[in-house]
């Protein structure tokens, strides 16, 4: 609406005030940043990394300073576009001469070194949250002029997350969301390190399945266990069996996008059935990267990249471990004494280098799962524990299709995939199509059967669709069927 220059005289004193005041109401302009962590590379003893300080204010920031913590074991080794001081396992990095300056929307970026593998905690820029939040509250100025009559009520406990979408920037928050989830909920990570103990013990359906999801940049660790659980391990107060994300009991899931890192185990999937992993980022695990334990069947593992496994144990070091062997069915064996991880599917993943056991080991009592359009990479395979293919199939009546296998220096490697038999029936009845094996000039067969006498009436078979190159042996050890 037009107010014509009449009508200006008239307003009255009170609204003159008024109109005086009201741009004083208005918030104050001001800068609010973001510091976000990426790896760049990664080599068997370190990593590159840089941090992405963002603006997401509505002013200019003149200065920043980005600091955390790594884990005991891992140091800055070099860095750049910032100067850094380091006081034991704290490291400070603040804005260079030219790049202290930061317009509204607008990010900058430092770069370093890190001899070792852990990945920052507790990162603070300018001394907050670098996932963003408010400043603490400042205390009143003076303290009130007399005691309250009665000491106050507790405060009330935050309400658990809620909503069908639940926005987590903090390892806090992120527990706080996995305690309370509930069927047909997505919880969404923001870029941030998230060092702590995530677990999912909440049933989701088939209709309403559960959902975490973030960027690669959102990152899960959990270095080293703490307290005392139970030998076989179920979800225990007081005890985190260091796993980077685990399932339990917790049927219907899926986890979608982020990375986990720096943990002793990667994600384990136990007693929990139609569960999904897609696309999710796995390295620098002390043992086993992904594994379905525990009766978890018809699960999927599709899009992901799992590598540098076993770095605390290599014998351990499997990328993909799909049930369990049979010494352990006394702790994992809940369905008949058997650990039925069934069904489970494998599906386009890139798995290596410097994965130290198996690719993919397929224990025995499973069934019927699929392998199928994955790369190997055997770059780094440890040979402990007699583990030297990318591939052992344990279970039995699997088809294993159209993966792509290499093999190079350093490790030690002797077939692309076997076979073996360690219970009856086991190991038995499975199928190879399509796929492409280049074994370096160190494997003997691209598929090794130990054992045709332990499978009569339910041989393996060998399609002659299968290919090798650069082996010592040749295709196969068995009468390769056409097709």
């Amino acid at each position: 609406m037009r107010i014509s220059r009449t009508v200006l005289p008239a307003l009255t004193a009170a609204g003159a005030a008024v109109l005086l005041l009201a741009p004083l109401t208005a918030a104050a302009a001001a800068a609010s940043l973001t510091a976000t962590f990426a790896q760049t590379s990664v080599w068997g003893s370190g990593y590159g990394a840089e941090f992405a300080v963002t603006n997401r204010g509505d002013a200019a920031a003149s200065g920043w300073v980005v600091e955390f913590d790594l884990p005991a074991g891992s140091a800055v080794s070099s860095s750049w576009d910032s100067t850094r001081t380091s006081t034991g396992q704290h490291h400070r990095f603040a804005n260079a001469s030219w790049n202290g300056a930061v317009a509204a929307g607008a990010t900058v970026r430092f770069g370093f070194n890190v001899s070792g593998t852990g990945v920052p905690v507790n990162c603070t820029v300018n001394g907050l949250p670098c996932a963003g939040g408010p400043a603490p509250s400042s205390p009143p100025s003076t303290p009130p002029s007399s005691p309250p009559s009665s000491p106050p009520s507790s405060p009330p406990s935050s309400p658990p997350p809620s909503g069908s979408i639940v926005d987590v920037s903090t390892a806090a928050q992120l527990e706080a969301a996995l305690a309370a989830a509930r069927p047909g909920q997505t919880i969404r990570l923001a870029p941030g390190v998230y060092d702590g103990s995530f677990i999912g013990t909440t049933p989701g359906t088939a209709a309403a399945p559960i959902t975490v999801t973030g960027p690669r940049t959102a990152v899960l660790t959990n270095p080293a266990s703490a307290g005392s659980g139970p030998s076989c391990p179920v979800p225990t107060p007081g005890w985190d069996p260091g796993y980077g994300f685990w399932l339990a009991g917790a049927p219907y899931w899926r986890l979608s996008g982020f990375t986990v890192a720096n943990a002793k185990k990667g994600v384990v999937v136990d007693d929990s059935p139609h569960v999904t992993l897609d696309g999710l980022y796995v390295h620098h695990i002390g043992d086993e990267g992904v594994h379905f334990r525990r009766s978890s069947s018809d699960g999927v593992l599709r899009g992901s990249t799992i590598e540098y496994t076993g770095t605390a144990q290599p014998a351990y070091g499997e990328g993909v471990y799909l049930g369990s062997a049979n010494s352990n069915w006394a702790c994992h064996g809940n369905t008949g004494g058997v650990d039925r991880s069934d069904r489970v599917q494998v599906l386009d993943n890139h798995i290596g280098p410097y994965v130290a056991a198996e690719h993919i080991d397929v224990k025995e009592g499973t069934l019927g799962g699929v392998i199928r359009g994955n790369t190997f990479d055997g770059r780094g395979i440890a040979g402990q524990n007699s583990a030297d293919s990318w591939v052992d199939v344990k279970g039995t009546g699997y088809l294993i299709q159209g993966n792509t296998g290499t093999f190079a220096p350093p490790g030690t490697f002797a077939n692309g995939y076997e076979t073996h038999n360690p219970v009856a029936g086991s190991g038995c009845g499975n199928v190879w199509r399509d796929n492409r094996s280049d074994l370096g000039g160190a494997g003997r067969y691209a598929v090794n059967v130990t054992s045709t006498s332990k499978c009569a009436g339910n041989l393996n078979v060998v399609y002659s669709s299968n290919s090798v190159t650069n082996a010592t042996g040749g295709l196969t050890n068995i009468s390769v069927t056409s097709g």
